[in-house]
Order: C-alpha cells, then sequence, then structure tokens
C-alpha cells in the first residue's frame, strides 16, 4: 500500500490569472501558499482481484479503468497503463468545492502514488503537467494551473505562467517571525458553503474566450488583479502587513466585478460588517468564489473578531505553512504484493527522489 500527502493551498495573489484564456494573451502570475492541511491517497494492489475498486464520496468497482465514472482517477491510471487491479481510496482534511484545490490535490497525489508503484520517478515539475494535461487537455476542464503546482510544490510560492503556458516556480522566503505575524493576522473561516469552481471559473473562461463586452471587464479585472498580485507580493516580502490587508480588499472589489457567481449576498454584508465593526482592513473568499472560506486580514490580537465569527457558524480554520508538496508518506508492501510484484518499491521513498 501506499499512501501520498499532498497540501492544499491558499491563494495571496493574482488569482484567475492562471487560466489559459489569459496567461495565453498577457502571462500568469501566482502568489500562493500550501497549508498544513492535505488530501491523503492510499492505493493498493489487490492480491487476487483484478478488478479496480476507487472509493471517495462513493465507491465504484470496475472491470477496466474505462468503466471508472470518476475522471480524475480514470485519466490518472491511463496515463500510467494501469487497466484493472488496482485500489484507490482519498481522504481529506477539508471538504471539497472549499476553494483551496482539492480536486488537483487528489489528482497530483494519485499521480505521485501510481509513479512510485511503477517506480517511476519523476520531478515534482512532471507531476505538475501532466494534472495540468489530464484536467486541461484531456478533460478540458476551464480551469488554470495553480491547483497542481501549488498541490506538487507547496510552500510559500511564486508561478510565472508565460503566454505558452511553461510555468517558473520560485520560492519566497520570509523570516520566522515575519511569517508566523503574517499567518496570525490572516485569519480563515469556514463559511459552510460549497461551490463548484469548475462552474465559477469555466465562466469566467468562456467570457474571455467570447467577443463580448463581458470580456473586456473580466480581462481588465483579471490585468488588475494580476498587477494586485506583484504588489502583495512586494508588500508581503517587505513585511508591510497592513498594506497587504488593504491589498485585499482590493482585489475583493475587483474580483467581485467578474462574476455574478463569486458574489454571495450574506457574505457580502458579513464583510462589510466586520470591516466596520472590528478593525478587519481587508479579505477575500479563497478560490474562485460562491463560499468556501474566507480569507480576512484582522491586524488586532484580540479574539473578538473569532468570537463574532463562531457566533455567525464560521469557525476559524488554524493553519500554518507547508514547505514541501505532494510526498509519498507511507510505502508497506504485503506478502501477496511482493509475490506478484517483486520490484515494489522500499517504505517512504518519496515520489520525486530521483529526478
Amino acid at each position: 500500500m501506499i499512501v501520498t500527502r499532498t497540501p492544499f493551498r491558499v491563494t495571496l495573489g493574482g488569482g484567475g490569472t492562471d487560466l489559459p484564456s489569459y496567461y495565453e494573451k498577457h502571462g500568469g502570475f501566482i502568489f500562493a501558499m500550501g497549508i498544513d492541511k492535505y488530501m491523503y491517497v492510499m492505493t493498493n494492489p489487490p492480491g487476487v482481484d483484478r478488478k479496480i475498486r476507487l472509493h471517495y464520496t462513493q465507491s465504484e468497482v470496475a472491470d477496466h479503468v474505462s468503466e471508472l465514472r470518476h475522471e480524475l482517477a480514470r485519466e490518472a491510471l491511463r496515463l500510467n497503463g494501469i487497466e484493472d487491479r488496482m485500489e484507490i481510496s482519498s481522504m481529506a482534511d477539508v471538504p471539497a468545492g472549499t476553494g483551496v484545490g482539492s480536486s488537483s490535490a487528489y489528482l497530483v497525489g494519485l499521480l505521485a502514488a501510481l509513479h512510485q508503484y511503477r517506480r517511476d520517478y519523476v520531478s515534482l515539475e512532471t507531476l505538475a503537467e501532466e494534472a495540468c494535461h489530464i484536467e486541461l487537455k484531456v478533460l478540458k476542464k476551464g480551469i488554470g494551473k495553480q491547483d497542481q503546482y501549488m498541490a506538487a510544490f507547496g510552500g510559500l510560492t511564486v508561478l510565472d505562467i508565460s503566454p505558452d503556458g511553461n510555468v517558473d516556480v520560485r520560492p519566497v522566503h520570509l523570516r520566522g517571525g515575519a511569517l508566523a505575524s503574517l499567518i496570525a493576522h490572516t485569519h480563515i473561516y469556514y463559511t459552510g458553503l460549497v461551490h463548484d469552481t469548475l462552474d465559477v471559473l469555466s465562466h469566467q473562461d468562456l467570457a474571455m474566450r467570447s467577443s463580448t463586452e463581458r470580456r473586456v471587464t473580466v480581462e481588465q479585472s483579471l490585468s488588475a488583479i494580476k498587477d494586485l498580485g506583484h504588489r502583495i507580493l512586494d508588500v508581503i516580502q517587505s513585511e508591510e502587513f497592513e498594506k497587504w490587508g488593504l491589498l485585499l480588499h482590493e482585489h475583493w472589489v475587483n474580483k467581485r466585478r467578474m462574476s455574478e457567481k463569486i458574489s454571495v449576498t450574506w457574505i457580502d454584508q458579513l464583510y462589510d460588517e466586520v470591516r466596520s465593526r472590528y478593525g478587519v482592513i481587508g479579505g477575500k473568499i479563497i478560490g474562485a468564489g460562491g463560499g468556501g472560506f474566507l480569507m480576512l486580514y484582522y491586524p488586532s490580537t484580540s479574539r473578538r473578531l473569532e468570537d463574532f465569527m463562531m457566533s455567525r457558524g464560521l469557525p476559524r480554520l488554524y493553519y500554518n505553512l507547508e514547505r514541501e508538496g505532494t510526498k509519498v508518506v507511507a510505502n508497506v508492501a504485503s506478502t501477496q504484493s511482493l509475490l506478484l510484484h517483486p520490484t515494489v518499491t522500499s517504505p517512504s521513498t518519496p515520489a520525486h527522489a530521483v529526478l
């Protein structure tokens, strides 16, 4: 049995500019943070059963990979030449549909496990690009590239995306005390709403590919968000965190212009209330919008905001930076598997150990 652990992410700046419909014209820029909340994927080839057994929020049993309804699992198995005899399970620290990149984390984690199973050691960039290929090219989802790369790399990371789709990954380093301050004052609250990220992003992607006036609005908003991303990176590297909060508010205003699917009335009202009553400087919905997690920059050290949000049914998510991306955390070969697969890898070998 092989177990992988893949971090979720929160986007700090540039969200949406990783859509091909935008970066193919202007280039994309993402500044994001991998967090210590994870997707776990477990793979295990059965000893005698030749079926594929898949366990997620549903369960599937198939004789052949082509019969699987779960698109990501099906295409990941196909990419690795596995047609049958595999069991796959997954679990996560946070619910799906909350804007932290869970689908891509699942796919990257599964690809890492399958490469490990085949003793085919690949780089983190290869894992990210394989996931992008499956989601953008094979399944033709109207999403971007940030989730796959952040799942693979983790850390406090900048992704520069060129018009040809090439992604340059560079880490951002902060002093330990500065990082702790940033995280302590950047609160994350769970709204209880889940949303279809694909639905929200596809709405933006279709607008960008159209020739309507709507395209101009979305394009201008994304360009403003890209510029904000660069400014956010600058102020965070300069440890000017209250300016980060102000830029968050500017981001909030620009993002709401892109799609009616982003805004939720009661969240908008709650945001206005915490800004006026509790001193919140700025905030954003994490991910594409429409629910999930609400990020707020709160300069105070008091518990007033947290207590208020809890009274409204929004618990705080405590988190920290996850400096690593996807990794194999367990590799245990059963006697049956050893008999059938004598070349099984040794325990706890990282998926990216050999480049």
